[in-house]
């Protein structure tokens, strides 16, 4: 008898859960200051994973220095919070924050930080970056 072939658990529909969901718009306000960096933290973030449905927990953290706009608070939280009934894997989470937090505000740099609580007993931590490329020198 042919044994057969093992199908896999973690699926391309799996990878792809909630990357291009439909989340509440992140606002802005005209910034006043340059060279100045801001540090925003949620250390209950959550969310769900798209293959057990087991929620997930831990702190996202975001840094970034502003150009001209300065995300605000009200409008994150409430993006944040859409996050808590997404199947989404923390890979995900962490550049689809940086990917909108960069769209809606243009900042000069942005780095998203995703540290989740251990299941399983594994830790996870990913980062982000988001570097504006200078302009070439003539």
């Amino acid at each position: 008898m042919a044994k057969q072939p093992r199908r896999p658990e973690y699926t391309d529909e799996h990878a792809r859960a909630g990357v291009a969901a439909p989340l509440p718009a992140i606002e802005c306000w005209e910034n006043q200051y340059a060279g100045y960096e801001i540090v925003i933290s949620t250390p209950e973030f959550t969310s769900v994973c798209p293959r057990t449905g087991l929620p997930d927990h831990g702190t996202l953290t975001i840094t970034y220095v502003p150009d001209k706009l300065c995300l605000e608070l009200k409008s994150l939280k409430m993006y944040l919070l859409a996050y808590r009934n997404l199947g989404i894997f923390q890979e995900n989470i962490v550049n689809r924050v940086l990917g909108d937090i960069v769209a809606a505000a243009q900042p000069v740099s942005a780095t998203v930080q995703g540290e989740f609580t251990p299941r399983g007993g594994l830790y996870s931590k990913m980062t982000a970056i988001f570097q504006r490329k200078r302009a070439r020198a003539r």
